[in-house]
Order: C-alpha cells, then structure tokens, then sequence
C-alpha cells in the first residue's frame, strides 16, 4: 500500500474502534440498574429531537446515498443528488405522523398492524420486514466493504468481514442507546466530513474551483459527440423524482428501523421535530456526493470514457484529496454504511422479539433477560446473513430497492388506514398486504421494473385500492370494522 493507503486505513481502524468504545461506553451507563428489553432496544423511550434527527438521517443514509449518488453522475449529473433529497423530502412529509408512531404504544411496525388486523396479518408483515432488513443488512456490508478494498487494497472478502464483526460488536454491546450515541458521531463525519473534505478537493490546483469545475463540466461529451449536460438537476427525470419522493414516503412509515426510532422518542413532539430536521439535513447533504462524483467524471483524464464506475467517489478522493481528507472522507461512507447496517440489525431484533420470540415462542410471557439474549442471538443471525449476502451480490441499489418494496409496498395502506380509517376491516387488511407485496415482487422480478417506476408504487396502489373495496364490501355484508388502536393520550 502507498502513504495515502496507508493514511487512510488507519483512520478507518481509529474510527472502527472508536465507535466499538462509545458502545462499551454506553453499556457501561446502563449497568448500575436493571435493564429491559425496551432500554435495550427502544432506548428507554428517551430521545430528544436533535439524537432523533441525527438517528433518522444516520439510519437513511447508507452505501446508495453516497456511493451510488457517486456512481450515478455519469447518467444523471447532479440530478442523481434527488436519491436523498427525495428522502429528505420524505422526512417532511412523514413528521406530521410521526408522533402517532410515539402514541400507538407499540416497538414496531407489525405490533401496530397487529392492533387492527390480528394474527395473520401480524406474523406475514414481521416476516417480510425481517427478510427486507436481512437484504438491507448485505447492502450497507457491500458499500462498506467495497469502499475499503478500492481505497486499501484488502481483499473484498476480508473487507467484508470486518465491516461486519465491527458492527455486530458495538450493535450487540449497547442496543440503541450505543447505536444513538455512535450516531452523533456518524452524522458529524458524514455532513461535516465530506462537505469540508468537498471543498478541499475542489480548490485543488488540479481543479481550480467551482467555477472552473462547472466551466469543464458543461462541456462534456459523450462518445457520440452529445452534450452529457452534467450540471443539470432534472435530468433524471420528474418520474423519477416523484417515485423516490413516494418510495420514501410509503418506506420510512413501514421501515423498522425508521419507525423504531420514531417510537423512541421522548414524546410526540420530539418526534415531529426530529424528523423536520432530519429532512432539511438530508436535503442539504444531497448534493455533497453528486459534486465528489461529478470531480471523478469530469476532471480525471479518460475516466468518463469508461462508463458509469461504482469506484467514482473512491477514485476522486485517492485522485484530488491529501492522505488525511482521504481518510475522513472513507470514514465518512463507513459512518454512513455502518449506521445504517446497525440500525437494520437492532429493527430485525426488535421485530422478532417482539413480533415473534414473545407472543409465540414464548406464549406471551414477557421475560426481558431472556428476551435481551434472544435480541442479541438475532443481531448475531442478522449480521452474519447480511455478510453472506454481500458474499453473493455486488449491487447495493438494487439490493436495497428489492428489500424496500419487500417491506412496504404491502403494509403501507394497512399500516395508514390502521392509523386514520375507522372503517377499515380485519380481512381487508390482510388482502391488501398480501396482493400489495406480491404486485411489487412481479413489478420488480417479472417487469423488470418498467419506466423506472419503484416497485412499492404499484404495489402501494393496489394494496390501497383493495382495502378500500374489500372493506366496503364487507361494511355492506355486516361486517364490523377492526377495533381502532387505542393512542397514548398526550
């Protein structure tokens, strides 16, 4: 490995263990009382706005919202920063229910399914959200592990074994308390990090500015002589853009590892607060990786002439940044990657204690010990699946996408209309999770996705069509609406 390599990996290293010892350090602070599995898991119920914000955008932002905004300025130009700008807007939209999610008295998306639909449709949505944060799990350990065999020379494999027994170390060590904690620090590197280490690149003397940047980038050509307008914010396209928007809004309402943060707010307002600024701060990020992309493409000689490269944010750090920058831009995207691998691993756990260990497992008998232990045991199963998936696939977009319309293109209408419609029945809800998630899985895997449209689009149509009709339906038949979930009063 040269300096800048070497630079770089020990930055790495001093971060990895940096963020091993805030989870000790958080375990630590709950050892002078007893524990419960809520402490464990939901953080006591205790955070404020500003750790939720940090938490919300922490568990968002992950390998696609860095390196894939990277890669995909070849195709889109700066356009391709509306991936996490569309989250953000998502963010938005979500904090006028969020505080519902904090008074519904519940840890996790099934449970709240649960209170209206029963059974069936309890165990159905808490399997296919724990088989999504599998598949998310393998995404985030792909980009971390990619990010560091470009950058230090590791071998993919080992890379990917690290990555992974790091954050099934700080993960199992604290629950969501170390996962916040760690947080604070992720969101510090990942905004504050990259936007100086931006600057930085850009004043280059190789660069010459933004100016100069901008100047060179409006006159890239493709190799049929055709203007690649790489400046542009609209170039990837008005569907695009509303589908993202709506992926996030129907995702982050049916995502565990968003909604348990929701849930863990100290209190309704907490939580809509926390959720506007998780949005403006997503918002504002955006555009930091698609500039870092658009250095690789448009001022490394010959690099554009070789396509879209999953290695453009990597490359132009190696290319235009000191050893050091070099080295806190790579902890960056580990931040980023980690925070959502860990995020994934706590909602899986939560899920499955929760939604299956306690109410069937162990007939309903609440035990937090034993409850705790089966919560890491699922961590361990969770991270080791995720490291076994990055194994077998490359491409974090499509992972994701997979494992998105998997865990909410279904729920998502059962999951409002359980919140909002009254007359809404148990049997409706369960068709229209059902017929939902399975119109997504032919959209993705029988379509091919056509136009580019998400999955969970389609899907969430459909579910919302079928629990209107099949609802009306059953009210005509006699049929009584589902009992109404009962909400924290504030």
């Amino acid at each position: 490995m040269n300096k800048a390599q070497i630079t770089s990996l020990v930055i790495i290293l001093l971060y990895m263990m940096a963020t091993i010892a805030i989870g000790l350090f958080a375990s630590r602070k709950k050892e002078a009382k007893k524990q419960s599995n809520d402490d464990f898991l939901m953080a006591s119920k205790s955070l404020g706005p500003v750790v939720l914000a940090a938490t919300l955008f922490a568990a968002n932002t992950g390998g696609a919202s860095t390196t894939g905004i990277a890669t995909n300025v070849y195709q889109y130009g700066l356009s391709a920063s509306w991936y996490v700008i569309a989250g953000g807007i998502g963010f938005v939209l979500v904090s006028f229910i969020a505080p519902y999610f904090r008074r519904a008295q519940a840890n996790t998306v099934p449970e709240i399914i649960s209170k209206r639909y029963g059974k069936a449709s309890h165990i159905f949505t808490a399997v296919t959200s724990i088989l999504a944060l599998f598949m998310a799990t393998g995404a985030q350990i792909i980009a971390t592990a990619s990010i560091i065999n470009v950058i230090t020379g590791f071998d993919y494999e080992t890379a990917a074994i690290i990555s992974t027994v790091v954050v099934i170390i700080y993960t199992m060590v604290g629950g969501f308390k170390s996962v916040t904690a760690a947080n604070i620090m992720h969101v510090l590197f990942i905004t504050i990090g990259m936007t100086i280490a931006m600057f930085i690149m850009v004043n280059n003397e190789q660069i010459g500015g933004f100016n100069a940047l901008f100047e060179k980038a409006r006159s890239m050509q493709d190799t049929n002589g055709t203007n690649m307008n790489l400046l542009s914010m609209t170039k990837i396209g008005a569907t695009t853009i509303i589908g993202y928007i709506a992926m996030y809004f129907m995702t982050f309402p049916t995502g565990q590892e968003i909604v348990q943060t929701y849930c863990s707010a100290k209190n309704g307002n907490a939580a809509k607060l926390g959720s506007i600024l998780a949005g403006i701060i997503s918002a504002i990020y955006a555009i930091v990786p698609a500039i870092i992309g658009l250095l690789a493409y448009v001022c490394i000689d010959g690099y554009i002439l070789q396509g879209s490269q999953k290695n453009a944010l990597a490359q132009a750090t190696i290319t235009f940044a000191p050893s050091i920058i070099a080295g806190i831009i790579l902890a960056a995207i580990v931040a980023a990657t980690m925070s959502s691998a860990s995020g994934n691993m706590i909602g899986t756990a939560t899920m499955f204690t929760n939604d299956i260990f306690t109410p069937y497992i162990n007939k309903g008998v609440k035990d937090d010990k034993k409850e705790i232990f089966i919560s890491k045991i699922t961590m361990l199963i969770v991270g080791i699946s995720g490291l076994f998936i990055a194994l077998k696939a490359s491409n974090v977009i499509s992972v994701m996408m997979g494992a998105f319309a998997l865990r909410s293109a279904g729920p998502f209408a059962a999951f409002i209309c359980g919140l909002f419609y009254k007359n809404v029945t148990k049997r409706a809800g369960f068709i229209s999770i059902l017929i939902g998630t399975i119109i997504a899985a032919i959209w993705i895997y029988g379509l091919g996705t056509p136009g580019g449209l998400n999955a969970v689009v389609p899907g969430g149509i459909s579910a919302f069509i079928i629990i209107f009709a099949v609802s009306f339906i059953e009210r005509k038949m006699g049929v009584k609406p589902a009992p109404e979930i009962e909400f924290e009063k504030v």
